[in-house]
């Protein structure tokens, strides 16, 4: 818990392996998961590193695996997941793998083709099986009935033909009907018609009937039937709706142009026997030939399905261990050969705490391998910046991402995250107060948190679920802080919980009451009891139509301000912390102490004025301390800083409210003014006489570290670092203007930056009120019968509307205020952010994030 505050102390290794150790000795590093290493090659090509080839057999056993899942996705058979992680297999264990992937590649790939051109045949017999049903229509009916009864565009030619059919004038005929005609038409001869029958898709008759069309000039007849039921695709397996259909011609010429168009359109034609009996007979013989079909297709698909449910038991466990094997060999091309090319040479970032824990995992990887020369890990000298490694667990692995999504902590700096566990729900809960929408946020949070075993193995894509699922303890503390603020309001979907009694009495009689729509309970009369609601706001403020946001507004506005003003000087203090852990004296004693005077006279004195204002002026007490004597805190603020004279009170009132205060704020703008200098020169001054007595250019040391942490006004440390000792000094006394100007300016605009609560605070409230007054009181005002029924539909409406805007919509309103409050107004006190994150060799990441190994191992 102890790095969560700080983040923990790390330190450059080096490491050497005997060469037939280091494959077991890298697995036992991503087993543990605390071991950065460095590249140590990074000018060597990823193709011409030394375990490039392990590396591609790998990619080709991954390649293999997701082949098989993709199969065992496609027959919806279910994968077994034991969400256990087995251990990576040893060097000779990949022929084994291999050689059983290649095996079930290959019968899996036979038995496909198998199945592939068995479904091909039974297309092809179902197609010719419907094309001897639906032709026979065709034939049952003479050519010359049907060309005389044919309604296409090339029917009266046809009917001229026939009619002229014992004309001897050939030239005629041929003119009639194209020089593709039949020319050997002889007077008295029956006519003789060729046929060719298949099957088209059916979105491309209308073009392929067109096209017959123009093509053969109106000398062919198409008749065509719908078949209706699909057939499937052998290819793909998709479904296909066809027809059959026919097409009577007379000549090769024509017969020639319509095979052609056919096979342009991908038509497939099919031999059919013009002669009935011959089509019954090829038609019994196709349905035997089909029932064998099926018979060999059914035992296709079962011995596929065997293949594959096998192999789905030990799919996922294939995978990690293909995973695992290939970012060890990623991890290995990091490293370095010696001379003797018998010893690995590896540079690494550890923890310093978890070394003895990394080297007993080296001896378990030596023994494993059974090399006799024990690995060594040597501590390295380094002037470089380390990673940044804060231990979470799962409750507070979110509240770190929240700091890391703004930038990764420097070396050893304060981290934010431990504090941020309990004012980002506060700040939160302040702005979405409600009992209610506080309570469904909270079950949900809690329902996540109970189920997240069982969620987080149905690993999902959607993005949007897996943001919500990673905060689910954020979500639930902000939904237990909004109960306990809307407990403070006393606001339950914008109605009052009236627990212990309102302390308000109404002295009127019943003739004035009804007759006043607009009356006020004085708390100087005795219609105040004189002691206040036990606990939050007194129930009788929701019915005071008249002064009710009056009230909550100067109660929201205050409380937003004390709020913020102890936020921001937590944040200075922090800067504290930093300075002295990294011993920068000057940021201590030029930056800290002048900024926290500043922020204490001007801003803390404003909130010191609030409590004396609450506690001095009431309604009970006698001139010149009751309330319509109590001044204004803002006017008194800005009278302060501007020095301006305060205007005469009303009579019988005093202008101060306590003895000797314009004295006391004089000096203290006047100190908060002199802290400006402070801060601006101070730190270049000495910096500057530090250089002129060493007389060196530049100089190291404490003294020399110039903006140590130092942005937007706040301090910190670089991790002990000067980043600016060679900087001129020109750019030393400008950035320090800079960082001055803007803590100086911030910490007004910081201050005013927190009013945001009373805001989105009112805003929620009075949002809520225009739900309950507009939709669902329409429902409760309605009586009898009807009454009921017409309530569930106004409040099922009125529960959607709540949880989408005021549950969701306003909830990610009020988050994205309090994570800003957070960033800008407190941790730019403290915190720089400019670190870099430590990111172990882990097995588990890897898996995690769909084997993206070389990235988790580079």
């Amino acid at each position: 818990m102890g790095s969560l505050f700080r983040s923990e102390e790390m330190a450059l290794c080096q490491l050497f392996l005997q060469s037939e150790a280091a494959y077991a000795c890298v697995s036992e590093l991503g087993e543990l998961g605390l071991v950065q290493f460095r590249d140590l090659n990074p000018d060597v090509n990823a193709f011409q590193r030394k375990f490039v080839n392990e590396v591609r057999r790998c990619d080709e056993m991954e390649r293999k695996l997701r082949y098989l899942e993709k199969e065992i996705k496609k027959d919806g058979i279910p994968m077994l997941d034991t969400g256990e992680s087995p251990e990576a297999p040893q060097p000779r264990e990949m022929i084994d793998l291999e050689a059983t992937f290649e095996k079930l590649e290959n019968e899996l790939r036979e038995v496909n083709q198998n199945a592939e051109a068995l479904k091909r045949n039974f297309l092809e017999l179902t197609e010719l099986k419907h094309i001897l049903r639906k032709t026979q229509v065709f034939f049952d009916e003479s050519v010359p009935a049907v060309y005389k009864s044919s309604t296409s565009h090339s029917s009266n030619k046809y009917r001229r033909y026939l009619q002229m059919a014992d004309n001897q004038n050939e030239d005629e005929q041929a003119q009639l009907l194209g020089e593709e005609g039949v020319r050997a038409s002889q007077p008295g001869q029956n006519l003789k018609l060729g046929f060719v029958a298949g099957v088209i898709s059916r979105e491309k008759l209308p073009a392929f009937e067109r096209m017959l069309w123009r093509a053969c000039r109106g000398n062919v007849f198409l008749r065509q039937a719908m078949i209706e039921s699909p057939l499937e695709d052998p290819t793909n397996g998709d479904q296909v709706y066809k027809s059959v259909f026919i097409i009577f011609f007379q000549g090769d010429q024509l017969k020639t142009r319509v095979k052609k168009i056919c096979e342009g359109f991908r038509a497939t034609l099919y031999p059919c026997p013009e002669a009935p009996a011959d089509r019954r007979e090829m038609a019994m013989g196709v349905m035997t030939r089909i029932e064998d079909l099926n018979t060999v297709l059914g035992q296709t698909q079962d011995h596929r399905h065997r293949v594959l449910v096998a192999a789905a038991k030990n799919l996922k466990n294939w995978f990690v261990k293909v995973r695992k094997i290939k970012a060890i060999y990623h991890t290995l091309n990091l490293f370095n050969l010696d001379v003797t090319q018998k010893c690995l040479i590896a540079e690494c970032w550890v923890p310093l705490l978890d070394i003895e824990t990394i080297q007993l995992a080296l001896r378990r990887g030596t023994e494993r391998s059974g090399s006799s020369v024990p690995p060594i890990l040597n501590r390295m000298q380094t002037f470089e910046n380390p990673p940044t490694y804060n231990r979470t667990n799962k409750f507070t692995k979110a509240f770190q991402a929240l700091i890391d999504a703004y930038g990764v902590a420097s070396y050893r700096e304060m981290n934010p995250a431990p504090y941020t566990i309990i004012t980002f729900p506060f700040l939160f809960a302040v702005m979405f107060g409600d009992i209610g929408h506080g309570a469904i946020m909270a079950l949900f949070g809690l329902w996540m948190i109970r189920k997240e075993k069982g969620l987080a193995a149905q690993k999902t894509d959607n993005e949007i679920w897996n943001i919500f699922f990673g905060g689910r303890y954020i979500i639930f503390l902000m939904g237990v802080f909004s109960m306990y603020t809307g407990l403070i309001y006393n606001d339950i979907f914008s109605k009052s919980l009236n627990i212990f009694g309102s302390h308000w009495h109404v002295s009127y009689n019943k003739s004035t009451v009804w007759n006043n729509k607009m009356l006020q309970l004085s708390p100087a009369t005795s219609d105040y009891e004189g002691t206040p609601y036990p606990f939050g706001m007194d129930p009788i403020w929701q019915v005071a139509t008249s002064n009710k946001i009056v009230f909550q507004n100067a109660y929201k506005m205050k409380i937003s301000i004390i709020f913020g003003v102890l936020h921001m000087i937590f944040g200075v203090v922090m800067s504290w912390h930093n300075h002295t852990y990294f011993r920068n004296r000057l940021s201590l004693i030029y930056e800290f102490i002048p900024q926290l005077v500043f922020l204490l006279l001007l801003f803390f004195y404003m909130v010191l004025l609030m409590f004396i204002k609450w506690n001095r002026y009431a309604a009970t007490n006698k001139m010149p301390y009751t309330e319509s004597c109590a001044p204004s805190i803002l006017i008194t603020f800005i009278d302060m800083v501007l020095f301006n004279t305060p205007k005469t009170p009303a009579q019988g009132c005093e202008v101060y409210m306590f003895w000797g205060q314009h004295f006391i704020q004089v000096v203290f703008v006047l100190i908060a003014l002199g802290c400006i200098p402070v801060m601006l020169l101070g730190k270049p001054i000495k910096i500057m006489q530090a250089r002129k007595l060493a007389n060196v250019q530049p100089i190291t040391g404490a003294d020399a570290e110039v903006g140590g942490m130092s942005n937007g006004g706040g301090g910190g440390g670089h991790g002990g670092a000067g980043h600016h000792d060679e900087e001129e000094m020109s750019e030393i006394f400008i950035h320090q203007g800079i960082h001055t100007i803007e803590y100086v300016l911030g910490s007004v605009s910081h201050t005013a930056s927190y009013l945001r609560l009373w805001a989105l605070s009112l805003a929620h409230a009075q949002l809520a009120e225009v739900l309950w007054t507009m939709v669902l009181s329409i429902g409760l005002n309605k009586e009898g019968w009807y009454g009921g029924v017409f309530v569930t539909v106004v409040f099922a409406f009125w529960a959607i509307l709540t949880v989408g805007i005021l549950v969701l919509m306003e909830g990610l309103s009020a988050f994205l205020h309090t994570l800003r409050l957070h960033w800008v107004e407190f941790q730019s006190k403290f915190y720089l952010g400019q670190g870099y994150a430590f990111q172990p060799f882990s097995f588990d990441s890897i898996i995690e994030n769909g084997g993206s190994a070389s990235g988790d191992a580079e």
